[in-house]
């Protein structure tokens, strides 16, 4: 019997694993790999203390501080399939097969972002496709870059682009925006926005080493058209990896596992989560890491103190 299993391999789900393994429970960790979405960045410049960082030394940062502890088992690669409730206790089982028992369950499996589907987009993953903004806008300074996307993640990209990029364009799929109206109009008003198209569908990313351009249909004439960018924002949403929790959980439309900000608590007694697949808004490896904290200590008082 395990006191703390943990559910994934990003910087949450390390965090808690850290901090379980220094309080000494009896901790699993079972993940398919390391590092979460930030895997795929050629930089990251916004994980405190480290002024950049590519994707995979992050995610090998990651894996060394936490095998670094003594307490914890780690079980890679395999996938939480499904988490039971059984009497006291919570029966994990995985995709090869294997079965745990544990007294608490930390869900931090993140999200997965939703796909163009295209030729040239997993070709060039990370070398000029990205999906977050946040962490990459940056290296795409001075470049002409296209968004595809209007929602508000399209809009928030766009937003995250003016200070580094030379020219925006901003495709969507239908014939309007869809993000806040705020939102809407901070895009239009910067001057580094090239233009906005509607009713754009995607068919190509093009490229040698590096993104060089972007093929896409308007979807009203049949016309094919091309935009010559140096990257491709992917800004179509995320989904999050709560299946294996969904019939203990509560979750919202998009299937956000809903948590008490205050420790990370779900609404099943004995899980905690934190990170992308939460519903917190930010969707940032330093909060993951922090709202992933929360719940190791808040699990560590509810098993040794009884704390409810």
């Amino acid at each position: 019997m395990n006191d703390f299993l943990i559910i994934g391999g990003g910087p949450a789900a390390v965090s808690a694993g850290v901090y379980a393994a220094r309080k000494k429970l009896k901790t699993i960790l079972i993940t398919e790999e390391w590092g979460g979405q930030s895997v795929v960045s050629a930089g990251i410049e916004n994980w405190i203390g480290t002024k950049n960082v590519s994707g995979i030394e992050f995610a090998k940062m990651l894996e060394e501080h936490v095998r670094a502890q003594e307490d914890i088992e780690i079980v890679v690669p395999d996938r939480v399939a499904k988490v039971e409730k059984i009497d006291e206790h919570f029966k994990v089982s995985t995709e090869k097969g294997n079965a745990y028992d544990t007294k608490t369950v930390f869900v931090g499996s993140g999200a997965h972002r939703k796909k163009l589907g295209v030729p040239g987009e997993k070709e060039f993953d990370g070398m000029g496709v990205a999906y977050c903004s946040t962490c990459d806008a940056p290296m795409f300074k001075d470049k002409d870059v296209v968004v595809v996307g209007g929602g508000n993640a399209g809009l928030e990209a766009v937003l995250d682009l003016v200070p580094y990029a030379k020219n925006i364009w901003l495709l969507e799929h239908s014939n309007g925006l869809k993000g806040d109206p705020v939102t809407q109009e901070k895009v239009k008003s910067s001057d580094k926005i090239k233009e906005i198209i509607f009713n754009a569908e995607t068919l190509e990313i093009l490229g040698d080493k590096f993104v060089t351009g972007l093929k896409y249909k308007d979807i009203k004439t049949a016309e094919e058209k091309r935009l010559d960018v140096g990257g491709v924002f992917v800004e179509i949403g995320s989904v999050p990896n709560s299946d294996m929790v969904k019939d203990l959980v509560e979750t919202n439309k998009y299937g956000e596992i809903l948590i008490d900000s205050k420790n990370a608590r779900t609404s099943q007694l004995g899980i905690w989560a934190a990170g992308d697949v939460t519903d917190d808004p930010f969707k940032q490896n330093n909060i993951s890491a922090g709202d992933a904290v929360k719940a190791a200590l808040d699990a560590y008082n509810y098993l040794t103190l009884g704390e409810h």
